[in-house]
């Protein structure tokens, strides 16, 4: 399927809107009510740090929603106010933050539900409106929306988009797509739709298992087994891993992107020699700047004198899950949570571990003075980390009293 040509023809359609309906100022108003924060916006102003009682508060520089996600929201907000009758469906979570997509519902607008794994768009009728979210839809779904007579309307990011821009260049000039991601997360399934043939490696350790097939050869059956189901219909390790892309899902982490680009560069280079390179090997910087900006600010603060950290966003939130993997190479205590409600009476917190269940752990705030880093995901609104904030105080100040 052309992709591009697809693109272009969805976005002349009158019924595909990529811009908002001209209510930017009463929707931000809305939102700034909802989701803006007095108080991080004084410990904004107070250097990133704010003292109660045993507790200080040491906030990351650069956290908390990014621009494409408050541009995804506002439009979600705006379709409902522009379309205030039809019936509003969205094809996944708008962002990954269940305050936010909890607000949406509260707005009558629809998710679609997934059935034994696969979405059920069969609610979807004729002229309603679908939101597509900040990390994009796959060209199937559009295609199918687009036949159904619905009104589209796309919030996916910028940045995402840029990254689908990379892979049609790869597949117009015959390369591979080796893609950084998570094959089951929605944005690197769009991506992959829009890429011709493709590997999506999850990390440094799969794509050297890749670049070591590369150069010594292998067992294919082995490697199909091994990347079952994050490849490309037909895919053959013996022919496809001549001409390499390099792309990525935007929420990963940047110093692991970069090092598997570097890593398949090195390897092409020893495979076809500095002469060749440029025949087998092409790269495009897709690191999404506000991605980049909330781990380089949490590798900033992991270098300071914190006795814990708690990060903040959806347990799907794969931007998030990277900056609590920032504390873990650290040694720092750490817990993921995604909402106030997760901190419980008599100090104890539910919380989720790194690539584990949700669990509970008693006496997770330390006795005496404290000093708690604290993050957001790029989806979390400032009123949800500003919650976080006044729990933590309640709950340690409070043992302070008895």
């Amino acid at each position: 399927m052309d992709t591009k040509a697809f693109k272009r023809s969805l976005q002349q359609s009158d019924n595909y809107h990529r811009k908002g309906f001209g209510h930017e100022t009463e929707v931000m108003g809305t939102m700034n009510t909802e989701y803006q924060s007095s108080l991080i916006q004084k410990i904004r102003e107070n250097n990133y740090q704010w003292q109660e009682g045993d507790v200080t508060i040491k906030l990351a520089e650069a956290f908390g929603f990014c621009w494409g996600v408050e541009r995804a929201v506002a439009m979600a907000y705006e379709t409902r106010q522009h379309f205030p009758q039809e019936k509003i469906w969205i094809t996944n979570e708008i962002i990954h933050n269940p305050s936010v997509n909890q607000r949406l519902l509260e707005m009558n607008v629809g998710f679609i539900e997934v059935v034994n794994g696969n979405k059920d768009f069969s609610v979807v009728e004729a002229g309603d409106v679908v939101i597509l979210p900040a990390f994009g839809a796959s060209v199937t779904e559009m295609q199918l929306l687009n036949d159904k007579g619905c009104t589209i309307v796309d919030t996916t990011c910028p940045w995402v988009s840029k990254v689908w821009n990379s892979v049609e260049k790869h597949k117009k000039k015959d390369y591979t797509s080796i893609i950084h991601g998570k094959y089951r997360h929605e944005e690197t399934v769009a991506t992959s739709s829009f890429a011709g043939t493709y590997l999506v490696v999850l990390n440094l350790k799969e794509a050297q298992y890749v670049c070591d097939y590369i150069l010594n050869g292998g067992n294919k059956e082995e490697f199909l087994d091994k990347f079952k189901n994050a490849h490309s219909e037909g895919f053959d390790p013996d022919k496809d891993l001549v001409r390499l892309g390099i792309a990525n899902q935007t929420t990963m982490l940047k110093s692991e992107t970069e090092q598997i680009g570097k890593l398949f560069e090195t390897t092409m280079l020893k495979k076809y020699g500095p002469t060749e390179l440029n025949h087998h090997f092409m790269s495009f910087n897709t690191i999404c700047d506000a991605t980049q900006e909330r781990q380089d600010a949490m590798l900033s603060l992991v270098e300071e004198d914190v006795d814990l950290m708690v990060v903040i966003g959806g347990f799907n939130s794969s931007n998030t899950t990277h900056l609590q993997e920032i504390a873990i190479e650290k040694d720092i205590p750490s817990y993921h949570i995604d909402s106030e409600k997760r901190i419980l009476s008599g100090n104890k917190i539910e919380h989720k571990p790194l690539e584990k269940e949700i669990e509970k752990k008693e006496d997770w705030l330390p006795d005496g003075k404290i000093v708690v880093g604290i993050t957001s995901g790029a989806s979390t609104p400032d009123k949800v980390v500003e919650a976080v904030i006044e729990r933590i105080f309640e709950e340690k100040n409070a043992r302070v009293l008895v």
